[in-house]
């Protein structure tokens, strides 16, 4: 490579790591003077990179936003950590590209990498190795996914076309909504906001949406909770075929740090911190959860490692007697039964 391209290429990197770069500055760290720094400048624009040159005091030239994205320059951390994310991403569900974006845009960025560094980053990735299960596919399309995040951050109404899967809240069809937020989670992407259609709240899962369109207007999102717990409340209350309640003796902390917002929903019972007349003045929280199988909430509940209480259903209390019949064999060294 020439040395004037390769100076380019560094004033380029220069540029791309954010700010003002004043013409002195440029010409030091190139060793070049100031004249040759806007030659090279004007080789940048010829390449349809979007240099803007500042004028005054502390002028000099920044990237502006243009029609595409220039040539990027990346270190090796910088390379390292986008190929990272790009694998994270995909692997958990997180990333928001649909279909094979993701793995076309880390072969992308190896395929230009030089061979030294591409050779360190493939024994990264393939000795990698992740202790839960690859997420479904679930990622957004980016054809939603930005107009969802414009009407959020703009407090825009938003027009969406909608499929519900089962008993979703939800519902299918065109809805108009005032979305609150967006939130990632267990792999997913969610909208959570109020839904005109019905006058309530609603949170819209965003693979599920074929379409979406800002609208004009504006709303004023109301006070209260956040986006994401406002998603997890939602999740734990949707409708299942059981809804269980028991009594947990300890504060709400201490219960939601052992049991996911997305799960249960935990509140202060009657009279707690009034303690029970024996000198225990730990109160008690009523925790509801939305089940479609009872049986492994017993193994939950024991692992609270706390006194409670079943309310509902009789099924539950059943189900918790025979977990304990077998624990207290197990301890005893009772063999189980034969079939």
């Amino acid at each position: 490579m020439s040395r004037p391209v390769s100076r380019v290429l560094t004033l380029l990197e220069l540029l791309q790591s954010g700010g003002v770069r004043t013409v002195a500055e440029l010409a030091d760290r190139l060793g070049v003077g100031e004249r040759t720094v806007r030659r090279y400048v004007d080789h940048l624009v010829d390449l349809d990179v979007p240099v803007e040159s500042v004028r005054g005091r502390y002028g000099g030239y920044r990237l502006a936003p243009g029609h595409r994205m220039p040539p990027l320059m990346l270190t090796d951390d910088e390379a390292l950590a986008v190929l990272l994310g790009l694998v994270a991403g995909r692997r958990t569900g997180i990333t928001a590209a649909a279909g094979t974006a993701g793995e076309t845009a880390a072969a992308k960025v190896r395929r230009v990498l030089p061979e030294r560094l591409r050779h360190r980053l493939d024994a990264v990735l393939d000795s990698l190795t992740f202790t839960t299960a690859p997420a479904g596919t679930a990622a957004p399309e980016a054809a939603v996914l930005l107009p969802v995040a414009d009407a959020v951050r703009h407090h825009r109404p938003l027009a969406i076309r909608y499929t519900g899967g089962r008993g979703g809240s939800g519902g299918s069809g065109e809805r108009t909504v005032y979305p609150y937020g967006l939130v990632a989670h267990g792999g997913r992407w969610y909208v959570t906001g109020r839904d005109l259609s019905v006058g309530a709240e609603r949170t819209f899962r965003l693979d599920r949406i074929g379409g979406a369109r800002v609208l004009p207007g504006t709303f004023e999102p109301p006070p209260g909770p956040g986006p994401a717990e406002r998603v997890l409340t939602a999740l734990a209350t949707a409708p299942y075929r059981h809804e269980v309640t028991v009594r947990v003796r300890g504060t709400a902390e201490e219960i939601r740090a052992r049991l996911p917002g997305s799960v249960a929903v935990v509140a202060a019972a009657d009279g707690e911190g009034k303690g029970d007349g024996e000198g225990d003045c730990e109160g008690w929280c009523r925790v509801e959860i939305r089940a479609e199988r009872l049986d492994w909430l017993p193994g939950l509940l024991a692992s609270l490692d706390r006194p409670f209480v079943v309310e509902r259903p009789d099924e539950l209390r059943g189900l918790v007697a025979d977990l304990a019949g077998r624990l207290m064999d197990a301890a005893r060294g009772t063999p189980p039964p034969r079939d």
